[in-house]
Parts: structure tokens; C-alpha cells; sequence
């Protein structure tokens, strides 16, 4: 407050600070959409944006892995990499299936199987289109009581269930009901007709068989996911992500929406390949499923499903091993979800602006790539150029990601933009800014201003250069913060406008080490 001198001497007046520090934003906060367990996803979940930190969180709020040969199931799997290589934060936007025809006509949700015993509804928690669930009844003992006793199993896969002893008697311990709803992981059971179960058991094993409606050629559909990416959603309200994987979907135009959402929002696109290309183009006729073809389908023949271009999308090739955590049979997963984790990881232990691939990025839960997909140089060398990102196996190492492209690196136009890390860098600082100078907003636009704003922004560029983030030997080398009547006229003061100019010198990638050897002039040959 002022200072009204009264007596000669000295007064001390605190001054309010003109700086505000800046906070800087997170980098590898990932976004997963696509469809998880049709019948154990918690019902408030369908189409909002949940956080989390763990796959445990993702079982309690989408109920895990599950198997399907009509449903995708790879969201789950690519949750589940993402925290083992190293993610942290996640968001899942949870798809409900429906039933769709050939032409992408809607036949109704997804609904589990059913089957009445004996007046008793056995209905699957497991879809069971490519895995076989029984129910079988058996060992009926007759007892004092007014009920029977009998065993309960339920078989799936190589999961099973048994509840001995159970009866129909309503609130004893050993009550169907009591012993089996909200207990079992595979099934649930109600009486046909309620509310009374029949009074005896009777011995039978029936099968849980999905039946879809007529003309079902599966669930996916393009609508199911652009609706996602529309303003005014749950996740368009997201405050901040930074990442998005839509795993195992190569269909262009979901991708095309995915894309114009990430530049909306500041954020960058882990793109999968379709998972039948191969790495070569072999002899057969059109469509060659080459991955080279999806990106820029020089021959026109893969009707018109090519990856679009965007500075805020990397693509990276082939699909890996891994193990199925249901089956533990071997199972090839699309490479997004675990990119999306060597990114985070990445991100922690180097920072943004470190390329997110080369020997130390080892890939964790993978056995390899899958055979079609095994690189050489030769091979990478025609992949690279076009902005296809390899994972490689190298011995004694591992499975590592070996590029670091764009999808805009065959355009010449966007040359600045070519490299991962450069272009996360300019959205991170993107980002960081845009959520730090709303105090701006409203202050008077003049010199005092200015100062506070070049004050802030060269305090916290300053900290990213002292961590080694630009190029440049020096603070003036590696950046420069302008506000002033330079950038800011009389006319952008009459509009309310406050122009600031960031630039930095960004860190690009050793991608090609050339090692030139000579022999020095008068030493004897060796």
C-alpha cells in the first residue's frame, strides 16, 4: 500500500512482482479411443473421457481384456503397453458396439448370450463369438430342506468356475443367487419368470452362444469415432492431453478426423498400419498390402484408404509378438500403445525434445516384430524417406523404435516440421504458454506489460536451455521472446491485440551418422 512520509528517515514499500511463473505443461498425457468390453464397461463410461493412472484403473472402469472376433479388442492391450513401457496418465473414450451390416447399417447393441436352464437365465459377462462358454448342472442332492443341492460350472476357454452346494433357498448362505451374482466374472442368473427360482434342479450342460442379428458383418464403424472428435464433446473438454492412439484403425477417414482434432488440440496422433501390409511389395496383384502404399498409394489401387498427411501424426511399422494375457498364446498387438509408452518414458527420463526412438527406447512386453514386418537397412532405407517409422530387433538389445518421421516428410513444404521431437517441442511450448498467459488478458497493453510478459517467458525459456532443450551455445542462439511496439502497433493496441514472438532453435535428431575415414599423408599403411 502507499506510503505517506510523515518523519524524516526511511520507509520500505513492498512492490507486487510483475513476473508470473510458468508452469510447464505435461508432454505425454495419452488419449485411447476405441471399443472396450462390451458387457463389463461400467454404463456412465460409454463415450466420456476417463482418466487414469494404472491398468488396474482401466479393469475396474472397462472390465479388461476380452476375446472377439466381432468386436476389436485392442484398446485394452494398448492401455495395458502403455503403462508397461513407461505411461503414466491416460484418458480411455470407451466405444459401445453395435451390430453393423456390410453398408454400416446399425442392428442394435452388442448383447451377451443367454440361455434358461430349468426356468433358471444363465446370461455371459464374456462375449462368446470365438470362445465356447457351457453351464453345467450336476450332483443334485436331495436334503432335509425344501430345496435340492447341486454344482454350478461354467467353463470358458481355459477359465472355469465352480460353486458346490448351492441351493434355491432365498437368504440361506448357499442361495444361487447369493453364491453366484456379483461373484462370478462369467456369468450372471435370474429366474425365468421372476421372481422365484423353480423349487428343484435339474441336470443338464447347455452352451452360451452369441447369435448376431442377420447380414452382421461386425461392429466397426466410421461414425463411431469422428463423433468423438467433435466440439462439445467429453473429450474436446479434456483440458490437456498431449498424445492420441486410436489402436488398431487404419480406416482414412477416422484417421482424417483424428488428425484435425490433434491440431485443434495442440495434441499428436500415434498412428497404427493396417495390420495386413508387409514390408515389401511382393509379386502379387493389387492391393499389394504394402505399407508404403497406405502412405502414399502411388499406384492409386487401395481404394482411396491412404494415410492423410498432418505435421501432428508419426506412423510407425510393423505390428509386434506379444503374448495373449488371456490365452498366453502368442498374439500380434498394433505398435501405438506401446510407442505411446516409449514416448512417456522418453518424456521422463530426457525430456520432450529427445527423439523418442534408437537403443535405449526397448521395447518392453514384445518378443519381436512380427515375421512380415522384419526390417533390414535396405528395406528401412526405402520406408524412411516417406515417413514410415520402424520398430527394429537388434541382438542384444531388443525391440527398439528406429525412426523418428512425420507424416509431412516427403513434402518438401514442411521441411521444418519433418522430425518428432521438433514438432512435439513447438506443441509443447504451445501448450505451456496458452494455459500460463491467461493472466494477460484485460491488463493494460502498453510498455509495463510488455516487460512482464518477455520477463516470464525468457525465465522459463532460460530454465529449458540450462536442461539442454534448444541448439545453441548461448540463451541468444537458442531462443528469442519479443513483445514490444515492434511486434505491437497502435492499431494492435486500439483492437485489444498483444502480439509476442517465441522462436527457438530446436533440436534435431542425429538420424544419419557418416563417418568419412582417411589415411594421413606420410604414415605407413596398416
Amino acid at each position: 500500500m502507499p506510503i505517506t512520509p510523515t518523519y524524516p528517515g526511511i520507509y520500505i514499500e513492498e512492490l507486487p512482482s510483475s513476473t508470473h511463473a510458468i508452469t510447464a505443461a505435461p508432454t505425454s498425457v495419452t488419449v485411447f479411443v476405441g471399443y472396450t468390453h462390451p458387457f463389463k464397461t461400467n454404463s456412465a463410461n460409454w463415450g466420456n473421457a476417463i482418466e487414469l493412472f494404472s491398468f488396474t484403473d482401466y479393469e475396474a472402469a472397462f472390465g479388461g481384456f476380452y476375446l472377439s472376433n466381432v468386436i476389436d479388442v485392442n484398446v485394452a492391450y494398448a492401455v495395458n503397453e502403455f503403462f508397461l513401457n513407461g505411461g503414466s496418465v491416460a484418458y480411455v473414450v470407451a466405444l459401445q458396439p453395435h451390430y453393423r451390416k456390410n453398408d454400416g447399417t446399425d442392428l442394435g447393441l452388442v448383447a451377451p448370450a443367454s440361455q434358461t436352464l430349468h426356468q433358471i437365465q444363465f446370461t455371459a459377462l464374456e462375449p462368446t463369438d470365438s470362445v465356447k462358454m457351457t453351464v453345467t448342472i450336476n450332483n443334485i442332492q436331495q436334503t432335509v430342506n425344501p430345496s435340492d443341492t447341486a454344482d454350478v460350472t461354467i467353463v470358458y476357454g481355459a477359465r472355469a468356475e465352480t460353486y458346490r452346494k448351492v441351493n434355491l433357498i432365498s437368504g440361506d448362505p448357499n442361495f444361487i443367487d447369493t453364491r453366484i451374482n456379483n461373484v462370478s466374472s462369467l456369468v450372471t442368473i435370474a429366474p425365468i419368470p421372476p421372481p422365484n427360482y423353480p423349487a428343484t434342479f435339474t441336470s443338464s450342460t447347455y452352451s452360451l452362444t452369441t447369435t448376431a442379428p442377420a447380414g452382421t458383418v461386425g461392429v466397426f464403424s466410421v461414425l463411431d469415432f469422428t463423433t468423438v472428435f467433435q466440439p462439445d464433446t467429453s473429450l474436446d473438454k479434456v483440458s490437456i492431453f498431449n498424445l492420441l492412439v486410436i489402436p488398431g484403425i487404419a480406416d482414412n477417414g477416422v484417421l482424417s478426423e483424428a488428425l484435425a482434432f490433434c491440431e485443434r488440440q495442440r495434441a499428436f496422433l500415434i498412428m497404427d498400419p493396417p495390420a495386413a501390409d508387409a514390408a515389401d511389395p511382393g509379386a502379387g496383384p493389387p492391393p499389394r498390402n504394402w505399407v508404403g502404399d497406405f502412405v502414399n498409394n502411388p499406384a492409386g489401387d487401395l481404394g482411396g484408404n491412404v494415410a492423410p498427411k498432418s505435421t501432428n501424426g508419426a506412423l510407425y511399422f510393423p505390428y509386434l509378438d506379444s503374448t495373449d494375457k488371456i490365452t498366453g498364446t502368442a498374439k500380434a498387438l498394433p505398435p501405438s500403445g506401446f510407442v505411446a509408452g516409449i514416448f512417456s518414458r522418453e518424456d521422463q527420463n530426457r525430456g520432450v525434445w529427445k527423439a523418442p526412438a534408437g537403443l535405449e527406447t526397448t521395447v518392453l512386453d514384445t518378443t519381436g516384430v512380427v515375421e512380415s514386418g522384419r526390417m533390414t537397412d535396405d528395406r528401412q532405407g526405402t520406408l524412411n524417406p516417406i515417413g514410415v517409422n520402424c520398430l527394429r530387433d537388434f541382438p542384444g538389445v531388443g525391440t527398439v523404435v528406429f525412426g523418428a518421421r512425420t507424416l509431412v516428410t516427403a513434402n518438401t513444404a514442411f521441411q521444418q516440421w519433418w522430425y518428432v521431437p521438433v514438432r512435439r517441442m513447438a506443441l509443447f511450448l504451445e501448450q505451456t504458454l496458452y494455459s500460463n498467459l491467461t493472466w494477460v488478458v484485460f491488463e493494460p497493453n502498453d510498455e509495463p506489460l510488455w516487460v512482464a510478459i518477455r520477463t516470464s517467458i525468457e525465465s522459463f525459456m532460460l530454465s529449458l536451455f540450462h536442461q539442454g532443450a534448444f541448439q545453441g551455445s548461448t540463451p541468444s542462439q537458442a531462443f528469442q521472446v519479443k513483445c514490444d511496439s515492434s511486434t505491437t502497433t497502435q492499431q494492435d493496441i486500439d483492437n485489444g491485440i498483444v502480439n509476442i514472438i517465441v522462436a527457438f532453435a530446436p533440436l534435431k535428431p542425429a538420424e544419419f551418422v557418416i563417418i568419412k575415414i582417411a589415411q594421413l599423408a606420410g604414415q605407413t599403411q596398416s
